[in-house]
């Protein structure tokens, strides 16, 4: 496990993080979102960083910082497959 330490200036850090929330939890899950975003974490790696039991929490989490999931036609077609297959 790696650490990272930032020094910031009081001023600012209350600037980039919402009353109550930890900025060091605001820090990592941004981090983490943009790395989602440029498509270096993969929806399950994304989910198990932030550690999110469900991909339910995962989307709402994903919703609130309006980051949308990446569903293609493909992604369509494989899960039309899978509910002709299940039956539904």
């Amino acid at each position: 496990m790696q650490q990272l330490t930032i020094d910031l200036p009081e001023n600012l850090s209350a600037a980039l993080t919402t009353p109550g929330k930890d900025l060091s939890r605001a820090a990592f899950e941004a981090i983490a979102l943009e790395s989602y975003r440029e498509r270096k974490l993969s929806t399950a790696q994304l989910r198990q960083l932030l550690g999110f039991e469900t991909r339910y929490e995962l989307d709402g989490f994903l919703k609130e910082h309006e980051v949308w999931l990446e569903y293609s036609e493909s992604d369509l077609e494989q899960d039309r497959e899978t509910h002709r297959r299940l039956g539904f």
